[in-house]
């Protein structure tokens, strides 16, 4: 019984974070006016900087015995990011999203001030992570 139990804790202690993620980034061309941000509750950091394209960069880790579920497209000024795990586990997610100084950029469809700075484009993701926990059967 004692085994049972200290097999079970085991498992729970490998939290997932971002921090600990290797940084994936892709970029998207786009010539539009106005960038519609959909994040789905996913912390992003959005972040007005001298460039032409759209930068993404994604920090993902998933937790054992989870199956990570991710996209990152643009299509009609959409950019739309999401990532998820399957099963019963966690991840946790980041995103920062580095756009022309000139472009107008909605979160969700509202519009949102680019608080973010340059500075970090290149390290890792913020101290401060909001680990995203989803099961799905």
């Amino acid at each position: 019984m004692a085994g049972v139990i200290l097999a079970a804790g085991t498992g729970l202690t490998g939290c997932a974070s971002a921090e600990d993620a290797k940084p994936e980034t892709k970029n998207f061309s786009f010539d539009g006016k106005t960038l519609n941000v959909r994040s789905h509750d996913i912390p992003t950091d959005l972040v007005a900087a001298d460039r032409k394209d759209v930068k993404v960069t994604r920090w993902f880790d998933v937790g054992i015995g989870a199956d990570e579920e991710s996209s990152w497209s643009l299509k009609k000024g959409i950019l739309d990011l999401q990532a998820a795990c399957s099963k019963i586990a966690n991840c946790d997610v980041r995103f920062r999203v580095e756009v022309p100084k000139s472009l107008k950029v909605l979160r969700n469809g509202r519009a949102t001030d680019l608080k973010g700075t340059e500075n970090k484009a290149a390290g890792a993701p913020p101290s401060v992570t909001a680990p995203v926990v989803r099961s799905w059967a």
